[in-house]
């Protein structure tokens, strides 16, 4: 009986809107961060003080970090083709995994130079270490607060650049900790036990970033897609006994998509399978699904010889459901 296919043209154009508004916040974010960057790697050099250089070494993740995710909207607009049949858009969740993975490799050179300053503790010129906290204290504050006016629960690239931002402002938090403890009772070890807290929260974040852009690129369910609702609300629809093959998945984030074979009683009329089709479509779109797939096929199409067609929906629920 073929297939019904939707795509919200509603949703697209709210995506694309985010799109614009994400694109200008992580460039915005990503001149401020690299420039401040410089001025704490510098600073940092100057006083010997490791919690700055180690939050000049998370803004320099944080740096590469925005300009991939700015690099991945960029080539996220490239339209789909042949060879790319969804476009590029994939590419946005690659620059989020990388993201985590930087997160992850700094902190643990954080956790590495923290120990060195433990056995060996420096100098450090306090003072100049107090004033560089405090600016990149606010330069973060300033970045932190126009990436949150972006997309930061649905967008995984938006997210991860501005938990690479959350980490900093928790290293300058640390940093100005430090530089009072050091200048006020001449406490040397609270520069590296700083570096090392701060390393704590990174190395967690980057955690969560990595673990959901490799569930995204395994295919894996949305988070915020209930598959037992799913399932029901394609099953209620008159005239579908029964469902089978079903998949959902995200293409990247906040756009997910769904396809499965329905089984539609014989006698089904064309013009009701598309109100019927349509029907669907709206209600999967309360549930989070804006790119639809249906293949309707009565009651005898076969599936013997399909590797990937299972009679029982349910079979298949078991696989997908956490």
């Amino acid at each position: 009986m073929g297939h019904g296919h939707a795509h919200d043209h509603g949703h697209d154009h709210h995506h694309h809107h985010g799109h614009n508004a994400n694109k200008k916040a992580l460039l915005i974010s990503f001149i401020l961060t690299a420039g401040f960057m410089l001025i704490e790697a510098i600073g940092g050099f100057l006083t010997n003080s490791l919690a700055l250089l180690s939050d000049a070494g998370h803004m320099l993740s944080d740096a590469v970090s925005l300009g991939v995710g700015l690099f991945a909207f960029i080539l996220g607009e490239r339209v789909a083709n042949y060879s790319k049949t969804y476009g590029y858009k994939r590419f946005e969740i690659l620059a989020a995994l990388f993201n985590g993975v930087t997160l992850i490799l700094v902190s643990l050179y954080i956790f590495y130079e923290a120990i060195q300053r433990f056995r060996e503790p420096a100098e450090i010129a306090s003072g100049g270490m107090l004033i560089i906290a405090v600016i990149g204290f606010l330069v973060n504050i300033l970045v932190a607060w126009i990436l949150m006016r972006g997309d930061t629960s649905e967008n995984l690239n938006v997210r991860a650049a501005f938990l690479h931002v959350i980490g900093d402002l928790l290293g300058s938090v640390g940093a100005i900790a430090a530089a009072l403890l050091v200048l006020l009772f001449g406490w040397n070890w609270a520069d590296p036990v700083a570096s090392v807290i701060v390393a704590a929260l990174v190395i967690i974040s980057g955690w969560r970033v990595t673990k959901d852009a490799i569930h995204v690129l395994m295919e894996g369910t949305p988070r915020n897609v209930e598959m037992s609702k799913i399932i029901d609300c394609i099953e209620k629809a008159p005239g579908i006994i029964s469902i089978h093959d079903l998949h959902v998945w995200s293409i990247t984030s906040g756009q997910n998509a769904l396809s499965c074979h329905a089984v539609v009683q014989g006698d089904l009329l064309v013009e009701q399978s598309q109100a019927m089709l349509r029907k669907i479509e709206h209600d999967l779109e309360h549930l989070g699904i804006g790119h639809v797939t249906i293949q309707m096929e009565t009651a005898t199409h076969t599936h013997e010889e399909s590797l990937m067609c299972q009679h029982d929906a349910s079979a298949h629920i078991h696989v997908h459901e956490h």
